[in-house]
């Protein structure tokens, strides 16, 4: 069965962050992930963890100015100093604390005037770099296609796309998140991918929310039940992230939504 990790970056969003892991925890959650961990102690984080005998899943490197609308700077020319500051200095530290073993690499918006294969230079090179220091730590560093109707301009988009960067850096802890939403709406075909990328080592986590609206996932148009059954048959052991929004983000409405949870839950447990 499936390894389900709460997303804590959208899921409960009645409760405060640090309130949020032990409404994970009461809801049968074995794992989190969110965007973000750096606006708290990575010392309370872990106790959050410890405490409710969650496991840290994964988390994104440090973004840029993401209040200011930067969406990553891992290609973007001329922030590799600063790329790498706040891979070392923030990302692993983090990482360690939390014995956290994947950590994604926001690939950052395309700038205009730019062409696109200097950007996949610069991201490549930022890619291997933070391979390396991750490596020997086991740590995998994880890159994501999203779609550009959520995030206009995004420099990464589709699964080959990932595919063949992390093919060209060449670095065995390298790896992609193969996110169902995302890829449904950018090019669909979602269980051969399965076939075709989860052989080969490459896919390291895997995210999941209804399309088109983003909410729970059994609503729309992925047959997710059909998809799980997939994932056990191909031997996926990796997690599964909850990154959808609420259709209820009201008190309580994470928790009521999770009936496909209690569902999926009740009908393995039968198999």
């Amino acid at each position: 069965m499936p390894r389900f990790a709460a997303n804590l970056s959208m899921l409960y969003p009645e409760h405060g962050f640090l309130d949020r892991f032990a409404a994970a925890a009461a809801d049968g959650f074995d794992a989190v992930e969110y965007l973000f961990p750096y606006a708290f102690a990575a010392a309370d984080i872990a106790q959050r963890l410890k405490d409710h005998g969650l496991t840290q899943a994964l988390f994104n490197a440090p973004p840029g100015d993401w209040d200011g609308g930067e969406r990553g700077i891992a290609c973007l020319p001329g922030r590799q100093a600063e790329f790498q500051q706040g891979f070392l200095e923030k990302a692993l530290p983090y990482a360690r604390t939390l014995g956290c073993r994947r950590v994604h690499v926001v690939a950052g918006l395309a700038p205009a005037g730019v062409e696109r294969g200097q950007l996949r230079d610069i991201y490549c090179a930022n890619l291997a770099w933070a391979a390396a220091q991750a490596a020997p730590e086991g740590i995998d560093v994880l890159i994501e296609p999203i779609n550009p109707r959520d995030m206009p301009g995004f420099f990464l988009n589709r699964q080959d796309e990932a595919h063949a960067v992390v093919r060209d850096v060449g670095a065995a802890n390298l790896k992609v998140q193969y996110d169902w939403y995302h890829a449904q709406i950018v090019e669909g075909d979602l269980a051969m991918k399965l076939h075709q990328y989860l052989p080969t080592g490459q896919v390291g986590h895997i995210q999941i929310a209804g399309v088109p609206e983003r909410h729970e996932p059994d609503t729309g148009e992925i047959n997710h039940p059909w998809l799980f059954r997939l994932l056990d048959e191909l031997g996926y052991d990796g997690f599964v992230g909850c990154e959808y929004r609420p259709r209820n983000p009201g008190p309580g409405g994470t928790s009521a939504g999770l009936a496909w949870l209690r569902r999926w839950r009740e009908n393995a447990g039968r198999a």
